[in-house]
C-alpha cells in the first residue's frame, strides 16, 4: 500500500469540505423551511381561533335575532285592523240610509262593517279577527243641500242625523265633515270642486297634482304593519288615479289596497283598476250620482245665456242664492218678491247689475264677440302655453281660486270651496285665464261661447302631434291635442 501524497490529502480534505458544506446548507434549508411552516401553522391557528370565535358569536347573535323577530312578529300581529277610506261627495249611501236619518246612519256604519268583514275573510284569511276602521270625509252641509234639491231627503237636516248615527255607531268609525272653509277642504281633499251637472254631482279639477283625502293619514297607514289593507272608494274621481299610478312600481303596496267601486270608475281610474283588487258593495252605495232635479242644469242655462243678444251678454249667475255670500241683487228693486219662474229669473239676471257684498268692486271682462277657428273650423284659443312663467302658474294655481267668480263675475256653485273674497291683480288674472285653460271644456273645439274661460286644446300638445306629456290619461280628449293654431276665420256670435 502506497503512501498518499500531500496533494492527494489536499484533494481528498477539499473534496470532504465540500461534501460538508453541502450538509451545512441543506439543515440551513430545512431549518429554514421548518421555520416558515412554524409561522404559517401559527398563523392558521390564530386564524381558526378567531373564526371559531366569531362563529360562536354569530350564533349567539343569530339566535338573539330570532328570538327578538319572533317577539317582534307577536307585536305586529297583535291589533290587525282593515283601513276604509271613502270621499263621501261622490260616493254615496243609498238613498234609503240617508232618509232615516240617525237611524239609517247606524245602519249604513254595521252594514258597512259587516261587507267589508265578509269581503275580507274571503280575499284575506289569514288575518285573524282584523279590527275595522273607517273615515268618511265629506262637505256635509253641501252634500245635505244637494240630496235635499235631488229630492232624495225631505229635509237637509236628515243627513246631518245621518252623519251623527254614523259616528254614534261603532267607536272606530268616523264621518269627517271638511266643511267648505278653502283650508279645511285643503288638508282633507285638496282641490275638489263640485259643480251640479245633468249627470249629478261632478268633480272638476283645476291642477294636475291631486292629492286626495288626508293623504297623510292614507300615507300613515299604508306602510303601517298593523293595517293589512285599505278600502279606497274613489271610483267618482279621476284626481285619485296619480296617488295609485305612483304606487303601481311597488307590487307590494299595490297588493295593500282595494278600490270600492260606486259609480262607475272615471276614465283614468278605469286604465289602473285592473292593478288593484276591486270590489262593490252594492247594498251599501250608489251606483249612479245624485240628479239635479231644481230648474235646468248649468249646462242648459249656459245654453240660455249664449242664445241672449251679444249686448246684453250676462255673466252666468246661479238659480239659487250662493252660500258663499255673494249674491246678484236688482239695484232697481224696491223689495218686491224674487222671481218665482225659470224664465222670469233669467230675464231679471240679464238685466240686473252685479253687486258684490264681500268687495267694494267686481273684476268685469269684457265679452268678446267673436270665436276664432282655424281652416278645420276648429276653435282656437289664442293664449301660448309656453308663454307663461311656470312658477306663477303653480303660485296661482295654489291660491285655489274660484275660476268663475274671478273670470266670470259670479260663481253658480252652492258647494264651491274656492276661494272668492282674495283680490286678484291684474297679472294674476292673465295667469288665472291659463289656469282656468287647463280644464277641458263640455263642448271641445265645436264651442261658440265667446265667453268661454275653458280650454278647447291639450295645452300639453304641439302643433300636429295627437300625444301630450300625460299620453292617455290627459283630460283633454284626442280630437283636442294637435290643434292647427293659425286663424282663417271667425264665427260671429
Amino acid at each position: 500500500m502506497t503512501t498518499p501524497s500531500i496533494p492527494d490529502l489536499i484533494q481528498r480534505y477539499e473534496q470532504l469540505k465540500a461534501v460538508e458544506q453541502t450538509k451545512d446548507a441543506l439543515i440551513e434549508d430545512l431549518l429554514r423551511r421548518v421555520t416558515e411552516l412554524e409561522e404559517a401553522y401559527q398563523q392558521t391557528r390564530l386564524d381558526h381561533d378567531r373564526e371559531t370565535r366569531f362563529n360562536r358569536e354569530v350564533q349567539m347573535h343569530e339566535i338573539e335575532l330570532m328570538e327578538q323577530i319572533t317577539r317582534i312578529k307577536a307585536v305586529m300581529d297583535q291589533e290587525p285592523f282593515l283601513l276604509v277610506m271613502i270621499d263621501g261627495d261622490g260616493m254615496i249611501f243609498q238613498d234609503s240610509f240617508l232618509q232615516q236619518g240617525e237611524q239609517g246612519g247606524k245602519d249604513a256604519a254595521n252594514q258597512l262593517w259587516l261587507a267589508v268583514r265578509e269581503y275580507s275573510a274571503r280575499a284575506f284569511p289569514n288575518i285573524q279577527s282584523p279590527k275595522i276602521v273607517t273615515r268618511i270625509y265629506a262637505n256635509v252641509k253641501g252634500l245635505a243641500e244637494a240630496c235635499f234639491k235631488a229630492g232624495i231627503v225631505e229635509r237637509a237636516t236628515l243627513i246631518e242625523d245621518f252623519v251623527r248615527g254614523f259616528n254614534a255607531s261603532r267607536l272606530l268609525f268616523d264621518f269627517v265633515d271638511v266643511g267648505s272653509g278653502k283650508d279645511r277642504a285643503d288638508d282633507k281633499i285638496a282641490g275638489m270642486v263640485l259643480i251640479q251637472s245633468a249627470s249629478g254631482l261632478e268633480c272638476s279639477r283645476h291642477s294636475a297634482d291631486f292629492w286626495r283625502p288626508s293623504l297623510e293619514y292614507f300615507k300613515l297607514n299604508l306602510y303601517n304593519c298593523h293595517c293589512h289593507q285599505i278600502f279606497l272608494g274613489c271610483s267618482h274621481d279621476n284626481g285619485y288615479a296619480r296617488i295609485l299610478e305612483d304606487l303601481l312600481a311597488d307590487r307590494e303596496l299595490v297588493g295593500r289596497i282595494s278600490l270600492v267601486e260606486g259609480v262607475p270608475f272615471e276614465k283614468e281610474l278605469a286604465s289602473i283598476k285592473s292593478s288593484y283588487r276591486v270590489t262593490k258593495f252594492d247594498a251599501l252605495f250608489r251606483d249612479s250620482k245624485v240628479p239635479s232635479s231644481i230648474g235646468p242644469s248649468l249646462e242648459s242655462w249656459m245654453g240660455t245665456v249664449r242664445s241672449l243678444p251679444t249686448g246684453a251678454h250676462p255673466r252666468p249667475t246661479s238659480p239659487y242664492p250662493s252660500n258663499n255670500g255673494r249674491a246678484r241683487v236688482n239695484s232697481n228693486s224696491s223689495g218686491a218678491p224674487n222671481p218665482q219662474t225659470w224664465a222670469s229669473a233669467t230675464a231679471a239676471a240679464a238685466s240686473a247689475p252685479l253687486t258684490d257684498l264681500t268687495v267694494s268692486s267686481k273684476p268685469s271682462t269684457p265679452s268678446p264677440r267673436v270665436v276664432e277657428r282655424n281652416k278645420y273650423g276648429q276653435r282656437v284659443d289664442r293664449l301660448d302655453f309656453k308663454t307663461v312663467p311656470k312658477d306663477e302658474l303653480k303660485r296661482v294655481k295654489k291660491l285655489k281660486l274660484c275660476n268663475q267668480y274671478f273670470l266670470l263675475g259670479e260663481c253658480p256653485n252652492i258647494s264651491c270651496y274656492h276661494t272668492h273674497d282674495y283680490k286678484l291683480s291684474k297679472n294674476e288674472r292673465i295667469i288665472l285665464q291659463a289656469v282656468a285653460r287647463m280644464t277641458p271644456c263640455h263642448f271641445g273645439t265645436d264651442c261658440d261661447d265667446p265667453g268661454c274661460i275653458y280650454g278647447h286644446r291639450c295645452p300639453q300638445s304641439e302643433v300636429g302631434k295627437k300625444d301630450c306629456y300625460w299620453g292617455e290619461n290627459c283630460r283633454f280628449d284626442i280630437s283636442e291635442h294637435g290643434i292647427d293654431t293659425n286663424i282663417v276665420k271667425i264665427t260671429r256670435v
